[in-house]
């Protein structure tokens, strides 16, 4: 080999730089894990929070104090290697900014009526189309009869947008006008939430625009408050101040409106009535002790003949602006009833634009010691334009500070517009005795009132029964600016720490088993040179790691799959290149002679099969999204660090042992002779083979068409919890629980008896942070009789490290993205085959190569489809259809064909050494000169998966299921599939496959 110094120096420069980058995640790890004994010594297990505060604190006082040759631990959390929501715990969203409401800004909120249908029908047209909501607008608009102009003075052309857009514009003139500034509204909203996450505290916050669409995309790995999150990145901090009513003034309204309801409802079926049932089992144990039936049945009654004022907690008092207080999980419905055109009608004519809002939630204790979430309804003084008497956009700073009583408050100051305004809001409420209510993004923060006249200078102050870190969020979202439109999460996904704790070990425990069993198995097969390999091997784990931290990439659990993996194509790559050194020393050739021509003849099947398995892996990275790209991203700096550890590094090894003469026969005893006389005649069992496949792929088929496939929330849309509790649970008899609250629910075992995949589609299409807090409330309701006694909703809900018992992981994907995801599965795998095909086509100049290996492809991808369509119903694991699983197809992919292009290079050079010897003795030769090769890499692959399988993390226990499958079929496809296939294609047409010799073969 030349230059053997060179790689000498670049091999150790490069491990020397490896270590380096890791020595950041290890000091990183060393200060953190002082921080959490400190934590513990401080505070009791069940004082998470504490724990969590006085661990940040802990860090907060060493981040520049200098831990390991001048390095800090604030350097070291910098620069250490990222780890995804999988191991580490934390948020990760994709946001929608509505473009619909960019649209009614930019068109002055107009009242014109063909811009009103155009957005309803751009809507609809949504629902079923890949494009963006702009361009279904713009199709919506131009579909609607008659001559519409988009320039119209109702429409674009005002006061907003009068500098770019003038009365006698064409349509399609507006158009990239308006497009334009709706790209800039997006970008603001970037630049706004990228503002608000800087004064967050996360350390290694991503967020990023999603190409040139309304989509972003926010990870914050850590992230443990989710209710906080949420509302950091949802609040459009819409500040409005509104006059409101007082108690007494909606008192009589509130009671004609619940007669009203009463009224509505009698004649109604029970499907048509709006469904409040909120009786527990609880509740019904005790009405049946207090008087059975006869108190259910008052309980009924009163339901029905006064469905408001029974879900009232307590009513409002005099000289207040709470008209009334219901329970949280009550003001959907009441919502609802006040909606009625026939419960409008009631309000007086000097009420009639009246906004029912809500307040912040309150926690009340009742008299049997229970606790209920409340919230007081508000009546604003609204108006003909919907529009408040001051708005947020007066405010010019806002900082978090206290009240004369101590209480948490948001100190607002105003420019000199806002300054009169408030002057004049504020005098008016002292003269009328009345209160303001200040309104943030629909919910009222504080309703004060004015004691001591007008006031005046601009400065205002916001207060609530809120912490230290809502009121500081409160000030950061002011100060950032709002959104210039609301931001909904479409997909979104919360981890909790003690599952990514988990998912580590798991992770660390499999690793080290399978690289345990590759290690032994390689120096069990070829003995001295097993030990280079594994040295080799070792040396490739070791720049995977450094390389995925120098570039600050994202480790996540089907990362780490991705690495385990990565031992078997370095493995295989070393089991090529020992199997020719083999044949070349049983052909009689010297040592020195073997070992070079085994490495030349290796090196063009090292570089088809890698390259094949990279195409697939890229396709993966531009298609993938979160833990798919992490899985790509390993899976791609893998395949380039194995092969140049397996061919050079091994390489190295094995000249520097031998080059005293020392023997290195590259097998030991046990192996010496297995194989060497094999002579399966592949060719004569085809027309068997295939009518094998032949009926697998039939009945994966049938399976396909009748019981389908289960389809993760990637695809259909949904939200998924992960629930552990304290105890064994049936995970039927919570399905039906759930089924009873959402209408249809989804429970299944996930791990242990004791932790549940919990799917459900209600309200999936509904978007924003009330309707997922209201689902998980009624989630946590359901799962009540099940959770551990005593445990509140904040428990349930909360994320900490150590947690035994809760929601312990969310998934949520919308209809919307969810098309998306399924259209971009769609186009991935067939990229990958359309490329892997034409790459076959350039390497070996005949489409009857590309063709045995497009239809082995396909052979192994109907069959694990088909294998995954029979048995979801029973497996005791998760075979979800999701994006994980199209990971997992595309990796069959490539490694079916890193196997069938293996063969076809050994068929290839056959025909060009053996020109007299007939095709299909050519061809059975070619095939078994390979099975040594073929069947190594397999068991060392499938050794590996199997480990991953029992031992690692539930999450990606149906991708390496699959991979598992995909393994076996794709084997036995390369075999007696993709070769046949090629043999009866040539056969039939007469081609001939003898080539000149490859000139891109390499002398190492």
């Amino acid at each position: 080999m030349q230059n053997k110094g060179l790689i000498t120096v670049f091999a150790v420069l490069f491990g020397l730089v490896s270590l380096y980058q890791l020595s950041f995640t290890y000091i990183a790890n060393q200060v953190e894990g002082n921080a959490e004994e400190f934590a513990k010594s401080k505070f009791a297990e069940n004082m998470p929070n504490e724990r969590a505060a006085a661990e940040a604190n802990y860090l907060d006082s060493v981040a520049a104090e200098p831990v390991f040759m001048g390095i800090d631990y604030k350097t070291a959390k910098e620069k250490e290697l990222n780890k995804g929501l999988d191991l580490k715990g934390g948020i990760n969203v994709i946001l929608q900014v509505s473009v619909q409401d960019i649209l009614k800004g930019l068109a002055n909120n107009t009242k014109d009526p063909a811009f009103n249908q155009a957005l309803q029908n751009a809507n609809e047209l949504q629902k079923q189309s890949q494009e963006t909501y702009l361009e279904s607008f713009f199709t919506a608009f131009e579909a609607l009869p008659g001559e519409n102009n988009l320039a119209s003075p109702d429409i674009f052309f005002n006061k907003n947008l009068e500098e770019d857009i003038n009365a006698t514009m064409t349509n399609d003139e507006v158009r990239p006008i308006i497009e334009k500034k709706i790209d800039e509204s997006i970008t603001s909203a970037f630049e706004v939430l990228r503002k608000r996450i800087d004064k967050f505290g996360v350390t290694q916050p991503n967020i990023q625009r999603l190409g040139q669409s309304a989509r972003i995309l926010v990870e914050l790995p850590g992230a443990k408050d989710v209710a906080r999150v949420k509302k950091l990145l949802q609040s459009t901090a819409q500040l409005e101040f509104w006059d409101v009513y007082k108690s007494e003034d909606m008192a009589r309204f509130l009671q004609q409106a619940d007669s009203k309801v009463a009224e509505l409802q009698v004649g109604e079926t029970p499907e048509e009535k709006v469904q409040d049932s909120t009786q527990t089992d609880e509740d019904a144990a005790i009405n049946e002790l207090l008087g059975g039936d006869d108190v259910n049945d008052t309980v009924a009654d009163m339901a029905t003949t006064n469905p408001i004022l029974s879900k009232m907690v307590s009513p409002g008092f005099q000289g207040q602006p709470v008209i009334a207080r219901f329970a949280l999980k009550d003001t959907a419905v009441i919502n609802k009833y006040l909606s009625m055109p026939q419960v409008r009608a009631l309000l007086p004519n000097s009420q009639r634009y009246t906004k029912f809002v809500w307040e912040l939630p309150e926690t009340l204790e009742t008299q049997d010691g229970e606790s209920i979430v409340t919230s007081g309804l508000y009546a604003l003084k609204g108006n003909r334009e919907n529009a408040p008497p001051l708005g947020g956009a007066v405010v010019t700073d806002a900082a978090q500070s206290y009240d004369n009583l101590g209480r948490v408050a948001v100190d607002m100051q105003m420019n000199g517009r806002g300054a009169k305004v408030w002057e004049e809001l504020t005098g008016n409420a002292y003269t009328n005795q009345s209160q303001i209510a200040i309104v943030l993004d629909n919910v009222v923060y504080s309703a004060p009132g004015v004691t001591s006249g007008p006031i005046s200078g601009g400065r205002s102050s916001i207060t609530g029964d809120f912490t230290i870190t809502q009121g500081q969020d409160l000030a950061n979202v002011l100060r950032a600016g709002k959104l210039p439109a609301s931001a909904d999460i479409i997909q979104g996904e919360v981890v909790g720490p003690t599952l990514g704790q988990e998912a580590i070990n798991s992770g660390i425990i499999s690793f080290a088993i399978a690289l345990g069993f590759v290690l032994l198995w390689m120096i069990f097969y070829y003995g001295k040179a097993g030990i280079f390999a594994d040295i080799a091997l070792a040396v490739n784990i070791l720049f995977i790691f450094g390389i995925l931290a120098g570039l600050g990439a994202v480790l996540t659990l089907p990362g780490i799959a991705g690495i385990v993996l990565t031992i078997g194509i370095s493995v295989d790559a070393n089991v090529l290149i020992f199997e020719r050194i083999r044949e070349e020393l049983a052909k009689g050739k010297l040592q020195k002679d073997a070992i070079k021509d085994g490495f030349n003849n290796a090196l063009s099947s090292i570089l088809d099969a890698n390259i094949t398995t990279g195409l697939t892996g890229l396709i993966l990275l531009v298609f993938g999204t979160g833990p798919i790209q992490g899985f790509a991203t390993t899976l791609l700096i893998g395949i380039l660090t194995s092969l140049f550890t397996a061919i050079f590094i091994t390489r190295l090894f094995i000249d520097s042992y031998t080059k005293n003469g020392k023997s290195l026969p590259c097998s030991t005893t046990f192996t010496k002779n297995l194989f060497k006389n094999v002579n399966v005649d592949f060719l004569k069992k085809r027309k068997v083979a295939y009518v094998i496949s032949g009926i697998m792929i039939a009945i994966s088929l049938v399976s396909l068409f009748t019981n389908g496939l289960n389809q993760g929330v990637d695809f259909v849309g949904g939200r998924t919890y992960t629930v552990r509790f304290d105890k064994d649970v049936n995970a039927n008899k919570v399905a039906q629980d759930l089924t009873a609250v959402f209408g249809s629910a989804e429970a299944k075992t996930y791990g242990g008896d004791n932790q549940l995949k919990i799917t459900t589609k209600y309200k999936v299409e509904d978007t924003g942070s009330e309707v997922d807090n209201e689902i998980e409330a009624m989630l946590f309701e359901g799962l009540k009789p099940e959770l551990p006694t005593g445990m509140t909703f904040d428990q349930f809900t909360d994320d900490f490290e150590g947690k035994e018992a809760g929601r312990m992981e969310y998934y949520k994907v919308s209809p919307t993205i969810a098309d998306d995801i399924k259209k971009d599965s769609f186009w991935a795998v067939l990229g990958s085959l359309l490329v892997v095909f034409l790459y076959i086509l350039l390497r070996f100049r005949k489409w009857q190569f590309s063709l045995g290996a497009v239809a082995a492809v396909f052979h192994d991808v109907l069959i694990v489809l088909g294998i995954f369509s029979l048995t979801y119903q029973f497996m005791p694991f998760s075979m979800e259809i999701d994006q994980s699983f199209i990971a997992a197809i595309l990796t069959v992919i490539g490694y079916s064909l890193n196997d069938t292009v293996v063969v076809f290079d050994r068929i290839r050079e056959y025909f060009n050494e053996h020109t007299t010897w007939k095709t299909n003795r050519l061809i059975n030769a070619a095939l078994n000169s390979t099975l040594s090769r073929t069947l190594n890499t397999s068991i060392t692959t499938l050794i590996v998966l199997l480990c991953i399988f029992f031992i690692g993390a539930e999450s990606i226990r149906g991708l390496i299921f699959a991979l598992i499958v995909g393994v076996l079929v794709g084997t036995y496809s390369s075999l007696f599939i993709a070769t046949p296939v090629m043999f009866d294609t040539v056969k039939k047409k007469g081609i001939d496959l003898k080539t000149k010799k490859k000139e891109e073969d390499v002398t190492v």
